[in-house]
């Protein structure tokens, strides 16, 4: 219990702890003498630079593997023993009819709740997945109902995630205390856009964390129009610089679905305006991922994110092409149209050409456009399917697929079934 009680006494002492991390015993020395500490103890004396067991400074906590084994087995069973008295005692005064002793009851179950908050946080630090701690802590705050112990919930969690980024436990429990705050406090909007900075950072440390991208994707229904916008505009920087980590521009995905689902609860009279705005928008997408893909060759994240840009582009074209009215609005979305096509035409034709047979991305790149632009085909309206098959020269297609990727050469079978080729 030694041990705990220092952890413990750590945690209270520095509430601003933002990072854990587990050092080889031999590790101490040099972190004490890389800070300039003394030799003999800190300046209070109770965690100085000789406690192999401990080390903590300017808020970031180093807890020695060679104790973790008997930590984690105090720091349980404290934890079991304060939970199964807490449970015994909250049950007692629930069933309780009478006024006598409620008070004195009520203190008691107070302590043990805090006994119970107190051995909990240590051990999610030693043990990030013990579902039962986590399933602990949401009973003692939501009896609280206080926001300032919501909000010590996010900070502990982000603790765990300082040195277990997937941690699903961690994740949904942060899930669970937007929800508690989600309507009753006025900062919330001010707590998502935090949320959205934390996934980044550890995005940054944690390659491929999708369970980082899809808290993230969770928080698009809490977020307001702005800060959908502002969010997507900082993704793009984001996914410009990590183009093979699909998450990201899921994310872009799910913010563009969320300004459009917001837009068609706004626009029952006038939609014009949003129409407008959320088209522009799917644009400038358009033209940021033709640039990523003709600068990262190769890379079938960002064909994948252009199907879906194309889906929404298609959808808002011959969706206003089959309202218009006027002869002019019609002949102004033909010529939107064609430019669209005629851009993706060019696309296969630069993105076809195999400069370097030696370089396999160059191979993948002709095989991926080859395939997206087959797709392509079967999303144009019937009306336009034969333009834009002359258009691409759909023999090529099939000829690019041969040549890159025979496998997949299937394909191209069904445009043969209408004849095409």
């Amino acid at each position: 219990m030694d041990l705990l009680n220092q952890l413990e006494a750590i945690l209270e002492s520095d509430p601003l702890i933002d990072e854990v991390g587990f050092i080889h015993p031999s590790q101490f020395v040099i972190l004490s003498k890389e800070c300039g500490e003394s030799g003999d103890s800190s300046e209070d004396g109770a965690f100085g630079p000789r406690n192999t067991k401990f080390w903590n400074r300017d808020h970031k906590l180093g807890i020695s593997t060679e104790v973790l084994l008997p930590l984690c087995k105090a720091a349980k069973s404290a934890f079991m023993d304060a939970m199964k008295q807490y449970k015994t005692l909250s049950s007692l005064l629930d069933n309780k009819h009478e006024d006598e002793n409620i008070t004195n009851g009520s203190l008691s179950c107070q302590s043990f709740a805090s006994e119970v908050m107190k051995h909990s946080r240590a051990l999610l630090l030693l043990s990030c997945d013990f579902g039962t701690a986590w399933n602990s802590r949401k009973l003692v705050v939501s009896k609280k109902q206080q926001l300032s112990i919501f909000m010590d919930e996010l900070l502990l969690s982000a603790l765990v995630l300082s040195y277990s980024p997937k941690s699903e436990q961690a994740w949904s429990h942060r899930r669970w205390v937007i929800k508690m705050i989600a309507g009753k406090y006025s900062t919330l909007q001010e707590i998502i856009a935090k949320e959205s900075e934390l996934v980044e950072k550890i995005a940054e440390r944690s390659k491929m964390n999708y369970r980082a991208w899809n808290h993230r994707c969770w928080l698009v229904s809490y977020m307001t129009r702005e800060q959908m916008l502002h969010e997507l505009k900082k993704s793009r920087d984001w996914a410009g610089l990590h183009v093979a980590d699909n998450s990201c521009f899921h994310y872009c995905r799910r913010l563009m679905l969320g300004i459009s689902e917001i837009s068609c609860c706004k626009q029952e009279g006038d939609n014009s305006s949003y129409d407008v705005e959320n088209y522009q928008v799917v644009k400038e997408e358009l033209d940021l991922s033709e640039v990523l893909i003709k600068r990262y060759v190769g890379r079938e994240a960002l064909w994948l994110h252009r199907r879906f840009l194309t889906l929404l582009t298609i959808r808002h074209l011959t969706t206003k092409h089959g309202i218009s009215c006027h002869f002019e609005q019609k002949t102004s979305m033909d010529n939107e149209i064609n430019i669209f096509l005629d851009n993706e035409s060019c696309l296969l034709d630069y993105c076809s050409t195999i400069q370097d047979t030696e370089f396999e991305d160059f191979k993948a790149q002709a095989m991926h456009s080859a395939i997206y632009f087959l797709w392509l085909i079967t999303q144009i309206p019937q009306f336009r399917e034969i333009e834009l098959q002359v258009k691409l020269k759909a023999g090529n297609l099939k000829t690019i697929l041969q040549n890159t990727c025979p496998e997949r050469f299937f394909l191209s079978d069904f445009s043969d079934l209408n004849g095409s080729f």
